[in-house]
């Protein structure tokens, strides 16, 4: 999954979460995200690691993050606005 295109809207933490690892090769694409929750709704590595890359990805300005309604993410678009890495 491309991750400009699964985080193109507004998108709760764990979904993002659950985008990163599909882009990353973590999950497979026929996984869904009800068959791993767990790895996002308890303190466990994986999920605080991939919580942390989508944190590092706001801070670089690669996504945007909003904390109302809940936390959320969405891409930026700084990566294809000019700006290069």
């Amino acid at each position: 999954m491309d991750l400009s295109e699964g985080l193109a809207g507004w998108t709760d933490w764990d979904g993002a979460a659950f985008v990163v690892g599909r882009s990353l090769g973590i999950f497979e694409e026929s996984v869904t995200f009800t068959q791993v929750k767990a790895v996002f709704w308890t303190d466990n590595p994986l999920g605080n690691a991939l919580h942390e890359v989508l944190l590092q990805l706001v801070a670089a300005g690669v996504l945007e993050r909003r904390d109302e309604p809940d936390e959320q993410f969405l891409w930026s678009g700084a990566m294809t606005s000019g700006r290069r890495w």
